[in-house]
């Protein structure tokens, strides 16, 4: 049977989805809106988009994984300028990086948009789920895990993250080579172009490009972590836009999701990029690195219903029940802890840093 053709707008079925989704319970807008502001605080704290939360936190809701990816991408546009903003005023945003790297990570986003689609009207619903929890869970493990690895070895007394991949990047001077100022680094285009491309198609399959993004420019470029967070969020920008518009022309974005995301990400990205000027880098590696294993985990439970749903596995409805209930848990519960202490330790730092600045007034 032919794959339904691609009609440029939100399909009757497809607009069902998320209309049914909503109307189950009232808590699913909190929830969303709830999405909204952990990741907005999350983005704004460590540069990425945080869609590593809010894209399978809107397939726990049960919407399908491209339709999850195409509202993430297009709340991402509006986000990320607020947050770059903010960046751009503290100084932390690399522009001319943020451009080389765009020119090819819109390859890599139109790939994915395309990909994306493929699942969905080949195998429904399930199958585009299926497809981006694995690569989801595959993914963010190898780089939730290398960061946490490198944040324990900080705690024992390393200083800074790991210099193993900049050492080797560094022997790649393969003409030409582009200096970046802000950054302080000098880097091989072709790295660039590796790299741009890889940020482009995991941000349109699964709507977190940062984690390529920024740990890539920490360790494979030597960018500074807030240098990093903010030129991700700069480059997310146009990214967002991008993939909003390739998504769109597809059919999977429903502007009802997109806008209950905004009602909570715009004062969470506030929150969170104030934090990033005040809180200890290795606070801010070792939140990353936790919260996306947590999620991949939960990421992990979700599979064996998208299974079950295309009759690749047996599983009864308890069972397919209790995984969902245990997604949602480790998802909604490692998201809330880990915006509760990016709260706690801004507030923390701003009045310490109040209390020096009073001290030092009095004495002078």
């Amino acid at each position: 049977m032919a794959a339904p053709a691609v009609t440029g707008h939100v399909s009757p079925e497809q607009l069902k989805i998320v209309t049914d989704i909503l109307r189950a319970s009232p808590w699913n807008y909190v929830f969303t809106v709830l999405l909204g502001f952990m990741g907005g605080t999350l983005s704004g704290f460590i540069g990425s988009g945080g869609a590593f939360l809010m894209t399978p936190g809107m397939m726990n809701l049960g919407v399908p994984g491209v339709m999850a990816v195409g509202a993430n991408i297009t709340h991402k546009f509006g986000k990320a300028m607020m947050g770059s903003k903010k960046h751009g005023e503290m100084g932390h945003v690399d522009k001319k990086l943020a451009i080389f790297l765009l020119a090819t990570a819109l390859i890599g986003i139109k790939l994915a948009v395309w990909v994306n689609g493929y699942f969905f009207h080949k195998l429904g619903k399930a199958g585009s789920s299926l497809y981006v929890s694995i690569f989801f869970v595959v993914v963010l493990t190898l780089i939730g895990g290398s960061m946490l690895k490198d944040a324990i070895k900080t705690l024992r007394g390393a200083t800074g993250p790991s210099r193993a991949l900049l050492k080797l990047s560094s022997r790649l001077q393969i003409p030409p080579m582009i200096n970046f100022s802000v950054s302080g680094t000098r880097i091989s285009l072709w790295t660039i172009v590796v790299v741009g491309t890889a940020v482009g198609y995991m941000a349109g399959t699964i709507g977190v490009g940062g984690f390529i993004g920024v740990p890539a420019m920490i360790y494979v470029f030597g960018v500074p972590t807030v240098v990093a967070a903010g030129t991700e969020l700069f480059l997310a920008m146009f990214m967002g836009a991008w993939g909003a518009f390739n998504y769109a022309l597809g059919g999977f974005v429903d502007l009802r999701l997109t806008l209950l995301l905004y009602a909570g990400s715009l004062l969470g990205i506030y929150i969170g990029a104030i934090g990033t000027s005040l809180v200890k880098e290795l606070y801010i590696r070792m939140v990353t690195a936790i919260l996306i294993l947590l999620c991949c985990i939960s990421r992990g439970f979700a599979v064996p219903e998208y299974l079950k749903d295309l009759n690749i596995i047996t599983l009864s409805t308890t069972s397919a029940e209790h995984f969902e209930l245990i997604s949602r848990i480790f998802l909604f519960g490692s998201g809330t802890v880990a915006t509760l202490l990016i709260i706690f330790w801004t507030f923390k730092f701003h009045f310490a840093k109040q209390r020096l600045v009073k001290k030092y007034a009095e004495i002078v």
